[in-house]
């Protein structure tokens, strides 16, 4: 099976990464079942690469359905150590317009009963979760995005993960506004998590295609005018991304996140069984060795 160091989740709008030599479609099993889509890997910018459609193409699955944990774990099973997720999101402050790309660097989290760990079944652990993104990565994109010239980046801010597939109420638009929340979407917290418990370095790109129902201009906003801002949106994403993956070829990771698990796990390694061994194998190999 094809290896590849550096992993790109695309969302609404990016479904396809141009550009990608050499591709090989791989469809994987997991022990948390199958991703999205297929994996296409291939050579971007001279590096391996691990392409992935959030949604699969055709934008097949919901917010709600997404196999998170699938998705994760297929990426670490193909080697990758950083992960570059763009994704849609609505703006929930006057800073931030349409086709802007914010870097966020919190989260806020409001889905309800989602999978947002590899954990349980007979194995505990706890991430540290403070700084829920690599700086590293955040940092390298943000660069990317400022050469480009050509789109307004912003670094930092509180992306709020709300659960859809349904937008907001004008009450809770307003409540995420007076929270201090800057963008919101449906899907980044829970692949944030579960790439850190991975020790998977994270960091997304949130692409502004509209207002949030706060703003008075909103109820003018066409499905035409979204859909412009996607297909911009996801041209400048597709220039950022290349130059980010060309920056980060041969980079030695020197952050905290491919360590992230050595001090997380509680449970005791003779408590815990083959069979949960093996299942995270993939992610706890290094410390327990093979089951």
């Amino acid at each position: 099976m094809a290896q590849a160091s550096i992993g790109i989740i695309g969302g609404s709008g990016l479904y396809q990464m141009e550009g990608l030599a050499d591709v090989e479609e791989i469809s994987i099993d997991t022990p948390f079942g199958r991703p999205s889509d297929n994996i296409l890997t291939g050579r971007l910018e001279g590096e391996r690469v691990a392409f992935l459609a959030r949604h699969g193409r055709g934008h097949k699955l919901m917010p709600t359905e997404l196999p998170f944990r699938a998705n994760i774990y297929a990426m670490k099973m193909l080697g990758v150590e950083r992960i570059i997720s763009a994704s849609a999101v609505g703006s929930l402050q006057q800073q931030y317009a349409p086709t802007d790309i914010v870097i966020p660097d919190q989260f806020f989290d409001r889905t309800r009963g989602r999978q947002s760990t590899f954990f349980g079944d007979g194995i505990v652990a706890h991430i540290t979760f403070s700084h829920p993104v690599c700086a590293v990565m955040c940092e390298t994109i943000a660069l990317a995005g400022e050469a480009l010239g050509t789109v307004r980046i912003h670094r930092g801010g509180a992306y709020l993960c709300m659960e859809g597939p349904a937008f907001s109420t004008l009450a809770e638009s307003r409540t995420y506004r007076a929270w201090g929340m800057d963008v919101i979407g449906m899907t980044n917290l829970q692949e944030a998590k579960l790439a850190r418990e991975a020790e998977i370095c994270y960091a997304t790109m949130a692409l502004v295609t509209d207002y949030d129902c706060w703003h008075p201009d909103h109820d003018a906003v066409t499905v035409e005018m979204v859909i412009d801002y996607l297909n911009r949106n996801a041209a400048n994403a597709q220039q950022i991304i290349r130059t980010t993956v060309r920056n980060l070829s041969g980079a030695t990771r020197a952050c905290k996140c491919a360590t992230a698990l050595k001090h997380a796990i509680l449970t005791h390694p003779d408590a815990i069984s083959s069979e949960a061994k093996l299942r995270l194998s993939a992610i706890t190999e290094k410390y327990f060795g093979e089951s």
